[in-house]
């Protein structure tokens, strides 16, 4: 009996090793395979007709990701999502109760390479988001570009991610009724930079359009974190100046992706660590519908307050060494 207890575990390991590389691959690379295979379909195979129709399907629902995706249950339920969570192990935390009445912005820190913790938390169900948040319907933001790219486009939309644009978030925020918690990770692509073990720099200062929009809308600002995110990988350094993040900065600017180097437990396979998504309480702000700039500042301001006494209050449960560890601000 334990023999079979050790190979069911060894077999549960297997197999969250095989969702979270299907995982990464697909987020790394997914897009860019599935649009070779539509080139290669449409120019060299009898299967152009299946090509095109699902072209025209795209631009038929090219306003999709400006309108929230459109988010189905099945696919957030998937079991591929659960064996992820497993993996690291990941969970989701609240610290307050979110009113199904209202619409909320959540202020993701940090990014990380991927993102894992805020993707499974908030483009999955395999954490609870439901069962903590009724009556919510969550959509993670990412990148417009993503939405360009076939077959995943569609898995981003079912789970009911949107783009990380001003038009959909105007959109969300201003949904009549609420009943919609938008998921941004504010930082971006760019905080990618400055991921590494047992650091938490984030991208804030200069990042202000979320502000106005929720001030414009007047919607509740939610800080989020995940501790441990930065710990799943480690990458090659690249400090400012170097020829690496020159190169990185110039694939960035054309691809929106920062290109780093990932060094995890097997090369893009991450490390075992566990992450945990804590979502804080929310913080309120005015509703002004044409805010300036010093009102925007001011309410920038205290939400950079709100989500450094958010993460020290917080940063004991979850890191190793909290009494040397702050959230850094750039």
């Amino acid at each position: 009996m334990e023999s079979l207890g050790l190979k069911t575990a060894s077999a549960a390991r297997q197999l969250q090793l095989l969702a979270v590389a299907a995982l990464f691959l697909t987020l790394a690379f997914g897009g860019a395979f599935f649009s070779a295979l539509g080139v290669y379909l449409l120019l060299f195979s009898g299967y152009r007709w299946l090509v095109l129709a699902y072209l025209a399907w795209v631009a038929y629902d090219r306003n999709s990701c400006y309108k929230g995706g459109r988010s189905n249950a099945w696919v957030r339920r998937w079991a591929w999502w659960r064996h992820v969570r497993d993996f690291f192990p990941l969970r989701l935390e609240a610290r307050c109760r979110l009113d199904p009445a209202r619409n909320y912005l959540l202020c993701v820190f940090p990014h990380g390479l991927l993102s894992t913790g805020a993707f499974v938390s908030f483009a999955t169900e395999a954490t609870g988001f439901a069962d903590k948040f009724p009556g919510l319907a969550c959509h993670l933001l990412t990148l417009t570009g993503h939405f360009f790219c076939p077959v995943t486009r569609e898995l981003a939309l079912c789970c009911g991610s949107g783009a990380a644009s001003e038009k959909n978030i105007d959109y969300l925020l201003s949904y009549p009724g609420g009943g919609h918690a938008t998921a941004l990770v504010v930082g971006g692509a760019s905080e990618a930079y400055y991921c590494y073990p047992g650091s938490y720099t984030v991208i804030l200062k200069r990042r202000k359009g979320f502000v106005r929009l929720a001030v414009k809308n007047g919607v509740p600002l939610v800080p989020v974190i995940s501790f441990g995110e930065t710990d799943l990988y480690d990458q090659v350094p690249s400090p400012e100046g170097s020829w690496l993040r020159w190169l990185q900065d110039q694939v960035r600017a054309m691809f929106g992706i920062a290109p780093v180097i990932p060094m995890g437990a097997f090369g893009f396979i991450p490390f075992r660590k566990p992450v945990v998504t804590v979502v804080g309480k929310p913080m309120e702000v005015p509703k002004i519908p044409e805010p300036t700039r010093e009102e925007v500042d001011e309410v920038h301001k205290k939400f950079t307050d709100h989500l450094i006494a958010f993460f020290e209050e917080e940063k004991h449960k979850y890191v190793s060494d909290p009494e040397k560890t702050f959230l850094k601000i750039v």
